[in-house]
């Protein structure tokens, strides 16, 4: 079985909102559940070894807006987000992972020899990363708290608006270009989390933020969930100019298994083949090198194809790679080695 290390899911979101409804988090991730895409015992039926664990603030008026005729869609930015409710949110969010620590269901790494040592020691490797910074505020005062906690990846925005920059809409057909980039707040973050060690993750920013984080960052660009908007032209996938800076970085891009983001007419359909996810990987890898190619599934957080499931499914894309014709060192590599090599420049690691 191919070990697979994924750079981007949603199941801390899930546990918290399970909570609100009466669950125990703990015992559902270790005892496992039929909701959602992941927790303990389809983690290792899948060979899902670790990843980066996202807090993020849910939007609640965010609705899909349903394509029309023409199988096109845009629905609107969400709101807004105020500092402090979001601030309690992902307390309580972060709190989740660590009773998950405590618990010994899974262990919380802020170092790539702290994750290798948790997948040696058989434990679910979990990195915290933060989708959006509304929690963070204006003046970063909270980044150097949630640093000490173990933050070591973020993402300025989700698919709307703060005080840091702009995201792009979930939108189909639409160019990432879609508005305004990094505020100064903004170039700010990022200058903090290159002192800190925090890697920055360029999904769900606008083009023009992505062009903002390259120009201040010194670490490998990286989108840690997103695809090739060549082949599947929605808001939030990357251009060619953007992936060819991704290369250039020796940054990478995580595969992210949304159908909206897979398949060539941008539709929220379970019914997506594995061929979808391979034609990605394949132009992806011929654009940037097999170096710069990781999975980063949204689990948790989106629509995946039903030839995967969940969690417990990913050896079958596993297997559909295997089948195009990338080997073991290959396989190595997507699966979990380009995202240690990644995380340990951004975390300082090789100075």
């Amino acid at each position: 079985m191919q070990a697979v290390f994924d750079g981007h899911n949603d199941v801390l979101l899930r546990l918290w909102q399970r909570e609100r409804g009466g669950s125990d988090p703990v015992a559902e991730f270790i005892d496992g559940t039929d909701k959602g895409h992941i927790d303990a015992p389809r983690a290792r039926e899948g060979g899902l070894i670790g990843g980066l664990c996202a807090i993020y603030i849910p939007s609640g008026d965010l609705v899909l807006r349903v394509p029309d005729t023409n199988g096109h869609y845009a629905t609107p930015l969400s709101a807004p987000l105020d500092h402090l409710p979001s601030l309690a949110t992902a307390l309580e969010i972060a709190d989740i992972a660590f009773r998950l620590d405590r618990a010994g269901a899974w262990r919380l790494c802020r170092s790539t020899d702290a994750i290798r040592r948790a997948i040696d020691d058989g434990v679910f490797a979990a990195v915290l990363h933060m989708e959006g910074c509304e929690a963070i505020g204006p003046d970063l005062a909270g980044l150097e708290t949630f640093h000490a906690a173990g933050l070591r990846s973020l993402g300025p925005v989700w698919s709307r608006h703060n005080v840091f920059g702009h995201g792009v809409p979930f939108a189909y057909p639409m160019s990432p270009d879609s508005g305004g980039g990094l505020t100064e707040a903004g170039f700010e973050l990022v200058r903090a989390c290159n002192r800190l060690g925090i890697l920055v993750d360029l999904a769900h920013l606008t083009e023009k933020g992505f062009w903002d984080v390259a120009k201040t960052t010194d670490q490998p660009l990286v989108a840690s969930h997103s695809n090739a908007h060549a082949l599947t032209p929605v808001a939030r996938n990357l251009t060619d100019r953007q992936l060819d800076a991704i290369g250039e970085s020796q940054g990478l891009v995580g595969l992210n298994y949304a159908t909206t983001m897979l398949r060539a007419d941008g539709q929220e359909n379970a019914a997506t083949p594995l061929a979808d996810m391979v034609r990605h990987v394949d132009y992806m890898v011929e654009r940037l090198g097999i170096d710069c190619i990781a999975l980063g599934s949204d689990f948790d957080g989106a629509t995946i194809p039903e030839a995967i499931g969940d969690a417990a499914g990913n050896q079958r894309l596993v297997a559909a790679l295997r089948e195009a014709g990338y080997g073991d060192r290959e396989l190595k590599k997507i699966c979990g080695e380009n995202w240690l090599r990644v995380l340990a420049k951004a975390w300082h690691e090789d100075a």
